[in-house]
């Protein structure tokens, strides 16, 4: 149902990346990124995927196509700053006019980052999504994001989250000269992934759909987008935790992932986006199950915002609400997402290492967070304080 608000409100949508998918797509890599005029080519990996030989079919796909290689494998852990310099400063160097992003968030937030550095004059934070930041100017080189986890969404979002390190924040650099030229979507790059990482990665799909399908900015596009990703997590998120070769459960969840990420539009999230990210530049977590433990109780705060949407949620992920009221099935909907992190086991917030002295701190970095504003229930800093003590175990559940 469409708010009366949304429908005063000027809407755009830029989906400016093509995108091919399906089982073994990544061997035609070569070929579709020669047509995208590359002819060095930049892949942009961390260690462990480099290491377990899986850039090894695209570089050989790449160089069948006559177009050279050269990797840079820098990235451990989550993206900061100086990381981005390196890259920018390498691509230069060796004289790379297009980048193939391979792998999870990490690495394809860090080619489009190193894109824009590329082709700007000043450093990546200087292009901080935020109300000091300059806008980006020049479209980043030709850009193919062929992701190996099904979460993100990045390879067809318009958003880089980088890391920070002075102000121990994360930050987004976006809108629409940034985004992927080609996304790759290829269901078998994903069958290695253990098990804690399709739970973190899935649920974090899960995440971006449900806070774009209930966002302030939501609108008819970015709504359909969402409600089939929701559905496909509901129906395949399960199996995949399950069996990893579950080939049919693979494709279905990296369709998902690619669906949330489109629901991003050329918008942002809300309070579970503003918490994760913030509190990963604070605390050594995995942004996956950070969200992922986030997402319940985030959902339990806010089903009063748009009950009739939050049911909806609940109908896409299997539940029978025909014999339901609307808030009744609203609150269902927090149920079972409830249910299914506890049948994927993602670790608690305090099993993660987060710190329940810090609430304050916390809270106050969320609520600063933009993506605070696209919450669907008004949210201030005791909103905040009350879901990080539910996260930590100290409140009670109003629902459950």
């Amino acid at each position: 149902m469409l708010r009366f608000e949304q429908m005063q409100e000027m809407k755009e949508f830029v989906l400016p990346t093509t995108i091919k998918s399906g089982i073994g797509a990544s061997k035609t890599a070569g070929e579709e990124i020669k047509a995208l005029g590359v002819t060095k080519a930049m892949i942009v990996t961390d260690k462990g995927i480099y290491n377990a030989g899986i850039t090894l079919p695209v570089e050989k796909s790449l160089k069948e196509a006559g177009v050279e290689v050269y990797v840079f494998n820098e990235i451990q852990g989550e993206p900061d700053t100086e990381l981005i310099a390196m890259g920018s400063r390498v691509f230069k160097e060796e004289g790379c006019n297009g980048l193939v992003a391979i792998g999870g968030g990490s690495s394809m937030d860090t080619a489009k980052a190193i894109g824009v550095e590329v082709v700007h004059p000043e450093p990546l934070l200087t292009y901080e999504a935020s109300d000091n930041g300059k806008p980006l100017e020049n479209r980043i080189p030709p850009l193919t994001t062929i992701p190996t986890t099904a979460g993100t969404g990045s390879e067809v979002t318009q958003w880089a989250v980088i890391k920070d390190p002075v102000r121990e924040i994360k930050f987004n650099v976006g809108g629409p000269l940034i985004p992927a030229h080609l996304a790759i979507i290829d269901p078998e790059l994903h069958l290695s992934m253990p098990p804690h990482i399709t739970a973190a990665t899935g649920v974090d799909a899960l995440s971006h759909a449900i806070e774009c399908y209930t966002m302030h900015q939501s609108q008819p596009v970015t709504d359909a987008y969402a409600l089939l990703a929701i559905e496909y997590v509901g129906k395949y998120m399960r199996r995949a935790y399950a069996n990893g070769k579950d080939i049919e459960a693979r494709y279905g969840m990296a369709q998902a992932a690619m669906l949330a990420g489109l629901s991003y539009g050329s918008d942002s999230a809300g309070a579970a986006h503003a918490m994760a990210q913030t509190l990963g530049g604070m605390v050594p977590v995995m942004h996956g199950q950070c969200v992922s433990a986030m997402l319940p109780p985030v959902m339990e705060y806010n089903w009063m915002g748009c009950p009739d949407k939050f049911a909806r949620i609940a109908q896409a992920l299997g539940v029978n609400t025909s014999e339901m009221s609307t808030d009744d099935a609203a609150r269902m909907a927090v149920i079972e997402v409830e249910n299914l992190i506890r049948d994927v086991e993602i670790p608690t917030l305090l099993e993660q290492g987060v710190n329940p002295d810090d609430i304050e701190r916390y809270a106050q970095a969320a609520y600063d967070d933009p993506q605070t504003f696209g919450n669907p229930r008004i949210i201030g800093l005791d909103g905040y304080r009350w879901i990080y003590r539910r996260c930590l175990g100290l409140e009670e559940s109003t629902i459950l």
